[in-house]
């Protein structure tokens, strides 16, 4: 029974969140990567050395590749209904992973209001799978240039560890060395340091097209830092009131009925 509301829970928390995203994302970050689209068709690419045969194989390739894969949805209203079942799925397994924390908080007796508690594991989140990581790897815009995928997203992998076991530290241990060991945790990655190119990641394009490339690039860090700001607080704010309204009195009841609730728990139901 528990389980069902706290889907039931999740799936209305991210209905919300996930129109609320769209609609962000449509207003902050789909003008800038349009028109970073205008300039990507302007960039030189290196010519590189291919034998006749191998330019034959990658001509069936890229012929085979386009047959089975030329569906894309189109400009408007069919891309925009995606985007929003994307960021609903989105939603639904962050608001999961939310409420996990909250019920694992619960039970060691954390003494907050549902609300609070959904917020500040909503931060978490934030800092975890947004903040953090983008200072090594901020937001690129369309052409730009990057490391190879497979480092990035191992170094991204990294820094949303160690982000997440900060959070636990600071949140799980007693001793005054927690804060040390944060520290030590956050400053992990930055020691391994994040993968870039040496190169410049707009070389390529024209000296026109670069200045218009990095205005555009900054401000879309901008808009991705907003995005993920309005995020991960409509989690907290309509996660933390979904939660207290149907999922905090059935665990609070089973809670009791194991013999693990304190004072902590009781007032966090009050």
């Amino acid at each position: 029974m528990i389980f069902q509301k706290l889907v039931w829970a999740a799936l209305a928390t991210a209905v919300v969140v996930g129109s609320v995203q769209t609609g962000v994302q449509h207003l902050q970050a789909a003008p800038l990567i349009l028109a970073a689209e205008v300039y990507e068709s302007q960039k030189a690419e290196a010519p590189e050395a291919v034998a006749p045969s191998a330019h034959v194989h990658a001509e069936a390739a890229a012929h085979d590749h386009d047959a089975t894969n030329d569906w894309e949805p189109e400009n408007g209203l069919e891309r925009t209904g995606w985007t929003w079942v994307a960021n609903t799925l989105h939603a639904f397994s962050m608001a999961l992973l939310v409420f996990a924390v909250m019920g694992v908080c619960l039970w060691r007796g954390v003494s907050l209001r549902a609300l609070p508690l959904a917020l500040w594991t909503a931060a978490a989140g934030w800092l975890v799978f947004h903040f953090w990581p983008s200072l090594g790897l901020h937001a690129e815009i369309p052409g730009m240039d990057a490391a190879r995928l497979g480092s990035r997203q191992g170094w991204w992998l990294l820094a949303a560890v160690s982000a997440t076991l900060a959070c636990a530290s600071i949140a799980g241990l007693r001793s005054h060395l927690r804060w040390l060991a944060a520290a030590a945790w956050l400053a992990l990655p930055y020691v391994v340091g994040a993968p870039h190119i040496s190169t410049d990641p707009l070389a390529g394009f024209g000296p026109e097209a670069q200045t218009a490339l990095r205005q555009l690039g900054t401000q879309f860090i901008w808009a991705t830092t907003w995005i993920s700001l309005s995020f991960w607080a409509s989690i907290g704010l309509v996660g933390g009131l979904a939660f207290q309204r149907w999922v905090q009195p059935g665990l609070l009841a089973v809670v009791k009925g194991a013999g693990v609730a304190d004072a902590g728990v009781v007032n966090a139901a009050r």
